[in-house]
């Protein structure tokens, strides 16, 4: 049962789905239809180009989203969402561990509780020496890895993530991208992610599956299995599975863009 003044319920078997959803923005064509079903513990990546409704299908699942012209938005009863954005949105005037313990803290925790669980989290993202830093003295690395670990606090069932590592150099991305797997490895039971990106092997390496959004309506063009286990092991983008699967996810990439902008 959904519950009074919320939406729907998710199937059982699934954390949250957006099903048939359209869109109406003023000055475009209509957004949609939208589908997408996560379940528990599954890591799934959305491709497409700007404008395409990635970052809109997150905010539909985090519950951020006007209502839909048509469709559904259901999600698992009670179900914990964290989310993390393109920057890091930290309160500049706190340390990191205000800025994590700060969704605890609205949620009626106690204070000493919300700050242990701060400093836990920012321990486990490899910060635990940052915990009095402020966002300017954090590198763009670090700065994300507070965001993530203030996503992470509060133990979500759905961890939204819309491209939070774009803006980083590709030693870094690689990095927080492993410091994800372990996370969500560690974590019993293991979290849904929906994870946005322009980037197509990110998307390989970091999911299970890949759905392409159509840049014009943002439909779905194609979904593709992402080989291999989760966490990834060591040196498996090297394997030839892992190569076949980013030039698959490419070229569905390149079909569902407009030529001119494939061309650029």
């Amino acid at each position: 049962m959904a519950r009074p003044g919320g939406p729907p319920d998710a199937n059982p078997a699934q954390t949250a789905s957006v099903a048939g959803v359209v869109l109406a923005y003023p000055g475009r064509t209509p957004l949609g239809p939208l589908d997408l079903s996560v379940s528990p513990g599954e890591i799934v990546a959305v491709v497409g180009a700007s404008g395409a409704g990635k970052s809109t299908l997150l905010r539909l699942l985090a519950g951020l989203e006007q209502p839909p012209v048509s469709g559904a938005v259901a999600r698992a009863p009670e179900a914990i969402t964290g989310f993390v954005f393109q920057a890091p949105t930290l309160m500049p005037w706190a340390d990191a561990l205000t800025n994590v313990a700060l969704p605890l803290e609205l949620a009626g925790a106690p204070r000493p509780e919300a700050r242990h669980r701060a400093a836990v989290a920012l321990t486990a993202v490899g910060l635990g020496d940052r915990l009095a830093a402020r966002p300017r003295q954090l590198s763009g690395g670090m700065a994300m890895r507070v965001s993530l670990a203030r996503a992470l606090v509060t133990d979500p069932d759905l961890l939204l993530l819309d491209e939070p590592f774009a803006a980083l150099d590709s030693v870094t991305r690689r990095r927080l991208i492993e410091d994800l797997h372990r996370l969500w490895a560690a974590r019993t039971p293991r979290p849904a992610i929906v994870f946005v990106t322009h980037d197509v092997e990110e998307a390989v390496h970091l999911a299970g599956r890949a759905m392409v959004l159509d840049s014009a309506t943002g439909r779905t063009t194609a979904t593709l299995a992402c080989p291999g286990p989760l966490p990834r092991p060591d040196g498996w983008r090297a394997e030839p599975g892992y190569r076949v699967a980013v030039e698959a996810l490419a070229a569905a990439l390149a079909a569902a863009m407009p030529a001119a902008e494939v061309a650029a």
